[in-house]
């Protein structure tokens, strides 16, 4: 294969992914945009969003990327319906870790909060936002990463490509979106 030919093949790959990536991300600014009354009732929510998409990104990645290893070396079959054990718990390690790394970015940022005397909602309210986001963009995070590589792998594509920038943008708009939901129950449960 030629360098052109590698270059077509990799931008016929990357362009649609790169482009939703795109439109994903505004798509989550216009979420984060509409949350100013959230923002509002819970002091120091602004202060986890970043932490909260970048541990989205960094857990489902590295789920996307154990699935595409074992989709290539053939110990993975990419069929939802007859997903076996491996995948299984994959996934479920990752919600978890997922969970984990939310409330600890809860933890961390209300202690930061407090260490830099801003308004904080307090450890409560934030973990409690935190982990309701955080499982429930895992799910739908999971959920994507696995149908979307395993329908990529059969069309020929490589799921390595495709990993990227689909989980930025999964990441990104399930995140906002469940902060959004999150934030709304624990604002309606304190008030």
């Amino acid at each position: 294969m030629t360098v052109r030919e590698t270059a077509v093949r990799a931008y016929r790959e990357g362009l649609p992914a790169l482009s939703a990536s795109l439109v994903g991300g505004l798509l989550a600014g216009v979420v984060l945009g509409g949350m100013r009354a959230e923002l509002t009732a819970i002091d120091g929510l602004l202060v986890l969003v970043p932490a909260l998409l970048a541990t989205r990104g960094n857990v489902y990645g590295s789920l996307g990327a154990r699935i595409a290893t074992a989709l290539h070396q053939g110990f993975l079959e990419p069929r939802v319906r007859e997903a076996d054990d491996r995948l299984l718990r994959a996934v479920a390690a990752a919600i978890a870790n997922g969970l984990l790394a939310s409330v600890f970015a809860a933890v961390v940022a209300t202690a930061a909060l407090t260490w830099l005397a801003r308004p904080a909602a307090g450890l409560p309210a934030l973990v409690a936002v935190a982990a309701i986001s955080g499982l429930l963009s895992g799910i739908a995070l999971a959920t994507t990463v696995v149908v979307v590589v395993f329908a990529g792998f059969r069309r020929g594509y490589n799921p390595d490509t495709l990993v990227g920038p689909l989980v930025t943008t999964a990441g990104d708009v399930f995140g906002m979106a469940a902060l959004l939901i999150a934030a709304r129950l624990v604002i309606w449960g304190v008030g």
